[in-house]
């Protein structure tokens, strides 16, 4: 009896890594895939956004395209620093770039999407910055099965996400 219950145990042993093991590594691989595609996607639709001045419906939309064709949903947040260089106030110092001086309020993704709606350009002017942080929203499959094995895997965790900004270096126009 006990050798074979040894040989069950061995053979769900043997079982477990040739199929789940495996499955494990390329389900982690693809994950490594879908994170690369999403960091390259970021920097690129931040990097042409901040360099024209303005964000484009066209650019959104190809930004949304391209990280949504790894098969993951995701949350997509934006935000643009517009500098306010608060030009009626009166000071001794002449230049707008004096430490100090300048300003900063936030325009966050709501606002820059509606924005993108409406008119279909989003323009930002030089100084201000734009940064866009990228996260998935749901489980994949080497999350499910590290939350099998480890139990560690929450609802709140994510294992793609790329966040990418910069100074913008022209002024939008429209």
């Amino acid at each position: 009896m006990s050798d074979t219950l040894i040989t069950v145990v061995a053979i769900l042993l043997a079982a477990i890594m040739m199929f789940v093991f495996p499955l494990l590594s390329i389900s982690e691989r693809n994950d490594d895939i879908s994170q690369l595609s999403v960091q390259t996607a970021t920097a690129q639709f931040v990097d042409n956004s901040r360099s024209v001045g303005k964000i484009t419906m066209d650019n959104y939309q190809k930004l949304i395209d391209t990280i949504y064709a790894t098969g993951n949903t995701y949350d997509i947040e934006m935000e643009v620093k517009i500098l306010d260089e608060n030009i009626g106030k009166k000071s001794a110092w002449t230049q707008g770039t004096v430490i100090g001086e300048n300003v900063y309020y936030s325009v966050y993704t709501a606002q820059i999407v509606e924005v993108l709606q409406d008119t279909g350009i989003y323009t930002m002017k030089e100084g201000d910055i734009f940064s866009c942080s990228i996260k998935n929203n749901n489980k994949t499959l080497s999350q499910a099965i590290r939350g099998i094995f480890y139990s560690i895997s929450g609802s709140d965790t994510y294992s793609i996400a790329a966040q990418h900004s910069g100074v913008c270096t022209a002024n939008g126009s429209y």
